[in-house]
């Protein structure tokens, strides 16, 4: 049995509202080529300065790498904690699982000000007692995406053990086989994509956070977004165009080797 293929209309449709989708993300691509030193279209002339800007100004390698670097932390940390918070609920299945599950997932419905208010709060008080997990610096914004991110690999993870069946793990349990034996050779090669997937998605909302980086950033750690924020705010750079082209590109590049490694999977 074949699966059925949309038809024309469907087809047509679908192709209009992705490139009306698109059009506004295109634009930025000759903005990014303009001579000036202000947001503008180029009229005649088009010069590659923003982009020579990128890797000639350390200050945006820097805050690349910044980000970069927060992002694989917060990734990391998050999937830990809701690996180890969906592994717990899923084998020891408490009274108030529920309830707990939805603690886990408050940071994810509260307001994104109120968080970033009590995250600021937070790290200027431990800053008075610790040099590492300070305001203002790497690990703290690490810290604070975390606790911004976690609910996502939370639901991730949770979606994936919900799809494992219990009954090998009750068949191991029955054999003798220890909860550390159980987790590595049963249930995590079982949920490894879904692990994976929380860990990729955390990556990507940690790198692309701004409302709570404002709030427990100064002048230390810049992370690309408020980088760019701050050449939107403060003068207009144009080289804000050039870094979301390169974006633009990257998340292309990625989405089409998807596509391709899907088809040849599929042949």
């Amino acid at each position: 049995m074949t699966p059925e293929r949309p038809g024309p209309v469907i087809t047509t449709v679908g192709a209009l509202s992705a490139v009306f989708l698109l059009l506004p993300l295109l634009a930025v691509i000759p903005v990014s080529f303009t001579p000036k030193r202000y947001l503008s279209l180029p009229s005649g002339e088009w010069s590659p300065r923003h982009y020579e800007a990128l890797l000639n100004e350390p200050k945006w390698m820097e805050s690349i790498l910044l980000s970069a670097q927060v992002g694989l932390l917060a990734a990391t940390l998050s999937t830990l904690l809701a690996l180890a918070f969906g592994l717990g609920l899923w084998m020891a299945r408490p009274r108030f699982g529920g309830l707990m599950a939805g603690l886990a997932l408050l940071p994810m419905v509260a307001p994104p000000v109120v968080s970033a208010l009590t995250l600021y709060y937070f790290l200027r008080g431990i800053t008075k007692w610790n040099s590492l997990v300070v305001y203002d610096g790497w690990i703290g914004v690490a810290i604070a995406h975390t606790v911004m991110v976690v609910p996502y690999a939370v639901v991730v993870i949770m979606v994936s053990l919900a799809q494992v069946d219990r009954k090998m793990d009750l068949a191991a349990r029955s054999m003798g086989a220890s909860a550390w034996r159980r987790i590595w050779q049963i249930i995590l090669p079982n949920i490894r994509f879904g692990v994976l997937s929380g860990f990729l998605l955390s990556f990507i909302l940690s790198w692309d956070e701004i409302g709570v980086t404002l709030f427990v950033t100064s002048v230390r750690a810049i992370t690309l977004p408020r980088r760019m924020w701050m050449g939107l705010r403060d003068n207009i750079d144009p080289a804000v165009a050039a870094v979301s082209v390169v974006l633009i590109g990257i998340v292309t590049v990625i989405v089409l080797a998807r596509l391709l490694w899907q088809g040849r999977d599929r042949a």
